[in-house]
């Protein structure tokens, strides 16, 4: 019996000698995009200026390295602490965490491919055999009991390397898994940030309606005292009041965006907005970041996720067409069975139970009606789609950036002259009250002066946030720096140390 093991071992490495290639194409990274910057005409190296909160010039850095926690660039421990909450607690990256463990698990089982499976048999039958191959339809047929105890071996060589090239997509698979976290993770954390700064947004805009309101009130009040005296006519206080009425309704949308901003942000924490417990976010409490990192282009594609799991996809298609090429090439087996067969028991372990084969078996496809040519030109065309797909995305990733630096300097020279506008509508506005109060102009005037204070007020507040939202719309398009921190995206998983260098 010892020669049997020898000669199935000597099977398999024959077979494994066999299977020392793999069919299809062997992937490669797509080359990086051409070009040296991110836009047509030269950037500027810093932004302009404005003397107002959140004016401060802006200079852009190449090359620097993006932090891992970008967002602490807003000097804002309360965002931190919001923002550190939602990667602990966020539903949806606890779903893209998840559905890299099913990934991991998926490769582990596939991988079973590669080795002999082994199996262990225990029978036992009752049965009647018949009579007529004897030529005895009359005879007495005895009843009896079969047991049979095994263990059967199989193994299917990798002849063209299918099952190689299948484990190669799985693992593409769980690359692909990695970068929808790291996309979830970054898409999480500019949402949170620009979020926060929306809201502070909306609050100063409602505070700046409600001193406008306020000052209109004043401006009613004296107005009411002028008509009891009879000193103006009744049709000033009213276009008065009704501007003052038109003001004061402009209040609920910012009130009801507010809430609704507030309701977003619990959510994106993985929070009810009923027990969120959000701290309230204002301008003032959000410091504007003096210098930005830009990126060096042919870096941007190694820091995008977007861009990491087109490359993913890609090569899960590499894979695939390598997958269908191996589909027309033979298939070998190899099997065994050892065990023992008895009619009683007893019997199982006797000398003369023992029973045992060595077998293989080859496979060659021959016609299939052309399903396997059209399987393999369908891997072709996917793999095709897939490259096109993904020199979509480096384009749109190059856009992403060139907008946010474009936006960067066009927000800054808005605010300049935003600062400006609400700083002569404001004069204008306190020069025309003065003089109202003292009889001096007329209500049209104040008026028109009130109207234009109150459109540069929300304009400035509305450009103020621009800039903070711009700088994490960079942050957000050159990738934000998670590789500096790969295991905060995928706690208990082998992520770490999963970027590409």
């Amino acid at each position: 019996m010892s020669p049997r093991p020898i000669h199935l071992g000597a099977m398999i490495a024959a077979g494994a000698a066999l299977a020392a290639c793999a069919v299809g194409p062997d992937f490669r990274r797509p080359e990086p995009a051409e070009g040296s910057g991110y836009a047509a005409a030269p950037l500027p190296t810093k932004t302009a200026s404005a003397p107002v909160a959140g004016g401060a010039e802006q200079r852009f850095v190449y090359g620097r390295e993006i932090p891992a926690a970008w967002w602490q660039v807003y000097r804002s421990s309360a965002l931190d602490r919001l923002i550190r909450t939602a990667l602990a607690d966020s539903p949806t990256l606890e779903a893209a965490q998840a559905a890299l463990r099913v990934s991991q698990e998926n490769l582990r089982a596939a991988t079973a491919v590669l080795y002999p499976s082994v199996d262990a048999k225990l029978g036992a039958t009752r049965q009647r055999i018949s009579g007529a191959p004897q030529n005895q339809p009359n005879a007495r047929i005895p009843v009896f009991n079969l047991y049979n105890a095994s263990v059967n071996v199989s193994y299917q060589i990798d002849v063209a390397g299918g099952a190689r090239r299948e484990l190669e997509l799985l693992e593409a698979q769980i690359d692909y898994q990695r970068y929808q976290i790291a996309a979830t993770y970054l898409t999480l954390t500019s949402n949170i940030v620009t979020t926060a700064v929306s809201e502070a947004s909306l609050r100063a805009q409602i505070g700046a309606t409600r001193d406008i309101i306020d000052a209109q009130q004043r401006s009613l009040a004296v107005l009411e005292k002028q008509l009891a005296l009879g000193a103006i006519s009744r049709a000033e206080v009213l276009v008065q009041r009704a501007q003052l009425a038109q003001t004061r309704a402009a209040l609920p949308p910012l009130e009801k965006a507010l809430a609704q901003t507030r309701n977003a942000l619990a959510t994106l924490v993985g929070k009810t907005p009923a027990s969120a417990q959000l701290p309230q976010f204002e301008l003032a409490g959000l410091e504007l970041p003096h210098e930005l990192p830009v990126s060096l282009p042919s870096e941007l594609a190694r820091q995008r996720p977007d861009i990491q799991a087109a490359e993913a996809l890609l090569h899960q298609a590499s894979a695939q067409v390598g997958v269908a090429t191996a589909a027309e090439y033979p298939q070998l087996t190899l099997s065994a069975s050892y065990g023992t067969i008895a009619t009683t028991t007893g019997g199982l372990f006797g000398a003369n139970s023992m029973i045992w084969n060595v077998g293989a078996g080859l496979l060659q496809p021959i016609f299939h009606g052309g399903a396997l040519k059209a399987q393999q030109r369908a891997a072709v065309a996917a793999y095709d789609r897939a490259l096109a797909q993904y020199r979509q995305t480096v384009l749109g990733a190059f856009q992403n950036v060139a907008d946010a630096l474009g936006a960067l300097e066009n927000d800054a020279q808005a605010l300049k002259a935003q600062a400006e506008a609400e700083a002569a509508a404001r004069a204008s506005y306190e020069l025309a009250r003065s003089q109202f109060e003292l009889g001096a102009t007329s209500t049209l005037v104040l008026l028109s002066a009130e109207q234009q204070y109150q459109r540069s007020r929300i304009g400035l507040v509305q450009a103020q946030a621009a800039r903070y939202a711009d700088t994490a719309a960079l942050f957000q398009a050159l990738g934000g720096g998670w590789w500096h921190d790969a295991a905060v995206l995928a706690p208990n998983s082998d992520i770490a140390g999963s970027r590409n260098p």
